[in-house]
C-alpha cells in the first residue's frame, strides 16, 4: 500500500521547473535514497512528498492517519526552549530513562549535551543533532530526511545507519554521502531535469544501473560514461568491506569495468610525487599538541613521533572535537607544538583547505578569480585551463561570471578549493573539502585529485570520499597519538566500540604496540559462524545452486533489454517484453534474498 502518492506534480521557483509532471509514490516499508544535482529539485520534491509545501499543479495525497517525521535543512527549534524539553516533551523522566531506544538515540546524537541547555544558546550543528533526536524518539509511519548525516561524525553516521535500517518505518532520504545511502537504501530516486528517475538499489546499485542503461541506449555523453565506469570501478576494487556485496552484482560490474584501469595510478603518482618532493614532507619528533594552545583544552597529540612521506594519501579520523583540524593547522604551520618540532621539507608547496571561508574579493567574477591564481594547470598527462576546471566542479556556462558575492556558501567552498588547486601545491590539507558539494561534483573532484600528484591528508566525515582517495587510515582515539587502521573505517568503528586502541609511532624506532583479541573460533576449531562442516558443505551447495539461476536470469534479462533496445519505436512489443522483464526482476529479488540470507548464515 502507498502511503504517498504523487499524481502529474509540477512545481518551479522562478522560471526554473524543478519537478515537472512527476507521478510516484512511497509504499510501506520502502527506504528511498534522493541523489541529484544542488539546486535540481531533491528538497523540494522532499517538501512536497511531506506535505510542506504544495506544488504549483497536480495532487499530493497520504493515507488516512499517517504520521510523517520531516526533518528539513531548516531550523525551526524554539530558542527558549531546552533541549529536554524539545526532545522528550512532557515525557516523565522514569519514563525515557526506562526505554532503552530512546536513551541509544540520546546518547549517540546528544549525549555531548546539557539536557536543559537552551537552544537558543547551542550551536548550529548541535541544534541539528537535537532537532534529529526529537525526530527519531517518536514513532512514524514514514520518516524524510533531508542531510541528516550534516554534522554528524563517521560513529554518529554508522549508528544512524543501522537505527534506520532497524526501524519498521518507510523512509525517504535526500543525502549526498553515498556510504550512508548504501547503507539505508533499496531504491534510488534521481531528480534530473524535472524528472524522478528511479532505480532498484543503493547507491552502488545504481551507478551501475545507470551505467547499464547509458550503454543499452547510447544516450550518455562519452565523458560521463567514462566517470560512471571509474566509479564502477572503485566500488570493485574497494575496501574489503565492500566485497562483501552480492557475486552476482559484482560480476556485472566487472563486465562493465573490464577494461578500466585502476582509478589512479599510485606507482607513476608517488614516483612524481617524490621527484616534487624530494626525501622529507613532514618530520614530527616528540611533538605535544593541545587543542587550545600549550597546556589548554585537549591533549591531541603527546610526544608523537611520525612521518609523513612524499605520495601518502593519508585518511585521518576521529569523533567531533579529538583534535583532526588542530592536526592539520599545526602541519599548516598556522598553530605551534606545546613541545617538540615540526620538520617541513624545503620543497613542501602547501594548500590547506579549512571549514572556514577565506577571503574573497565579492566585487570580482568567478573566472577571473581562478585566472589570477593561474590560467592553466597540468593534471596528470592533461593540460587544464580555468574555465574547464570551474564546470567540472559545477560552475557551468554563465555561472563563471558571476559575482563572488552573490555566490551561495557552498558555490563559495568550491571556487576556493578549485584555487588551491590551481595554484598547483604538492602538498593538501583537506578539512572537510566535501560540505555542500553534489555527489556529481563528488566524482569530478575525486577525478581530479586522482591525477593529483603530491601528499595528501585528509580530513572528512564523508566515508565513501574518504576511502575513495585516500590509500590508509590513521585514527586520533584520545590517547595522545595516531593509530595506524589497516582495516579503515571499519576498524575504526570496531576499535571504538571495544574501547580498544592501536597506537603506533614511525620513525626511529619504529614500534607498533596493538590488543587484539583472538577472532572465534580460532582457538575452538569450529568452523565461521560454529557451523559444522557437513552444514557448511550443503549451505555452499544451495548457494551455488541459486547463483546458476542468477545467471540464467541474468542471460534471460540481457536478451530481454537487447529487444526491447531493437523494438523502440513498437509500443504494443515494448508492452509485452516490459512485463516479462518484471516478471524476470521479480523473481531475481526473490532469489537475491535467499542468496544474501545464505550467504549471511555462512558468515560471507
Amino acid at each position: 500500500m502507498n502511503l504517498v502518492n504523487l499524481e502529474s506534480v509540477s512545481h518551479a521557483y522562478g522560471p526554473k521547473p524543478l519537478l515537472s509532471d512527476v507521478s510516484l509514490g512511497v509504499e510501506e516499508g520502502e527506504r528511498i535514497g534522493v541523489v541529484g544535482r544542488n539546486g535540481g529539485g531533491k528538497t523540494t520534491l522532499l517538501s512536497v512528498l511531506a506535505g510542506a509545501v504544495r506544488p504549483d499543479s497536480g495532487r499530493v495525497t497520504h493515507t488516512r492517519g499517517l504520521r510523517v517525521g520531516f526533518l528539513s535543512q531548516q531550523d525551526t527549534l524554539d530558542p527558549g526552549a531546552s533541549v529536554r524539553e524539545i526532545v522528550l516533551g512532557a515525557r516523565a523522566e522514569h519514563e525515557w530513562a526506562g526505554d532503552q531506544r530512546v536513551r541509544e538515540i540520546l546518547e549517540n546524537l546528544i549525549g555531548d549535551l546539557d539536557l536543559d541547555s537552551k537552544a537558543g544558546d547551542l550551536s548550529g550543528g548541535e541544534r541539528r543533532r537535537t532537532a534529529l533526536a526529537r525526530l527519531l524518539i517518536d514513532d512514524h509511519d514514514l520518516i524524510m530526511l533531508d542531510e541528516p548525516t550534516n554534522h554528524l561524525d563517521i560513529e554518529a553516521i554508522a549508528w544512524l545507519a543501522a537505527h534506520l535500517a532497524g526501524r519498521k518505518s518507510a523512509l525517504v532520504v535526500v543525502t549526498h554521502d553515498r556510504w550512508f545511502l548504501d547503507a539505508v537504501s533499496t531504491r534510488t530516486w534521481e531528480v534530473v531535469d524535472g524528472r524522478v528517475e528511479r532505480y532498484e538499489g543503493g547507491y552502488a546499485a545504481y551507478v551501475l544501473a545507470k551505467a547499464e542503461r547509458a550503454r543499452i541506449a547510447q544516450a550518455a555523453e562519452e565523458r560521463r560514461q567514462n566517470l560512471m565506469r571509474k566509479e564502477i570501478a572503485w566500488l570493485r576494487r574497494g575496501p574489503p568491506a565492500r566485497t562483501s556485496k552480492p557475486k552476482f552484482r559484482i560480476e556485472a560490474a566487472q563486465a562493465l569495468i573490464a577494461n578500466e584501469p585502476p582509478p589512479r595510478e599510485t606507482v607513476e603518482l608517488m614516483r612524481f610525487a617524490a621527484a616534487r618532493l624530494g626525501k622529507t614532507v613532514y618530520d614530527l619528533d616528540d611533538v605535544t599538541l593541545h587543542a587550545g594552545g600549550p597546556g589548554a583544552g585537549p591533549l591531541v597529540l603527546d610526544h608523537l613521533t611520525w612521518q609523513f612521506g612524499p605520495g601518502d594519501r593519508i585518511g585521518l579520523i576521529g569523533v567531533n572535537g579529538s583534535g583532526k583540524s588542530s592536526v592539520l593547522r599545526l602541519l599548516a604551520g598556522t598553530v605551534q607544538p606545546d613541545s617538540g618540532r615540526v620538520v617541513r621539507g624545503k620543497t613542501v608547496r602547501l594548500a590547506h583547505l579549512s571549514q572556514e571561508l577565506a577571503e574573497l574579493d565579492p566585487t570580482r567574477r568567478v573566472l577571473e578569480s581562478v585566472e589570477e591564481v593561474r590560467k592553466y594547470l597540468q593534471l596528470g598527462k592533461r593540460e587544464w585551463t580555468a574555465s574547464q576546471l570551474l564546470e567540472r566542479l559545477g560552475f557551468r556556462g554563465d555561472a563563471q561570471w558571476k559575482v563572488i558575492g552573490d555566490l551561495s556558501g557552498g558555490e563559495r567552498r568550491r571556487l576556493q578549493l578549485l584555487r588551491l588547486l590551481m595554484d598547483d601545491p604538492n602538498v593538501l590539507l583537506l578539512d572537510e573539502p566535501t560540505n555542500d558539494l553534489d555527489i556529481e561534483t563528488l566524482n569530478e573532484l575525486e577525478d581530479l585529485l586522482d591525477g593529483w600528484p603530491g601528499t595528501l591528508i585528509l580530513v572528512s566525515h564523508d566515508r565513501y570520499f574518504l576511502e575513495r582517495v585516500t590509500d590508509r587510515c590513521v585514527a586520533l582515539l584520545g590517547d595522545g597519538r595516531l593509530s595506524l587502521l589497516p582495516g579503515g573505517v571499519d576498524e575504526y568503528l570496531e576499535r571504538r566500540a571495544a574501547g580498544t586502541a592501536v597506537t603506533a609511532r614511525l620513525g626511529s624506532g619504529e614500534t607498533v604496540s596493538s590488543q587484539v583479541e583472538a577472532a572465534p573460533g580460532e582457538a575452538t576449531g569450529e568452523t565461521k559462524g560454529g557451523l559444522s562442516a557437513k552444514e557448511e558443505r550443503e549451505l555452499r551447495k544451495e548457494l551455488n545452486r541459486l547463483e546458476r539461476q542468477l545467471d540464467k536470469l541474468s542471460d534471460q534479462e540481457a536478451r530481454l533489454h537487447a529487444a526491447m533496445a531493437e523494438a523502440a519505436s513498437d509500443y504494443a512489443k515494448l508492452g509485452t517484453l516490459d512485463a516479462q522483464l518484471r516478471d524476470i526482476l521479480a523473481q531475481k529479488e526473490t532469489i537475491e534474498a535467499e542468496w544474501l540470507d545464505v550467504a549471511d548464515r555462512l558468515g560471507e
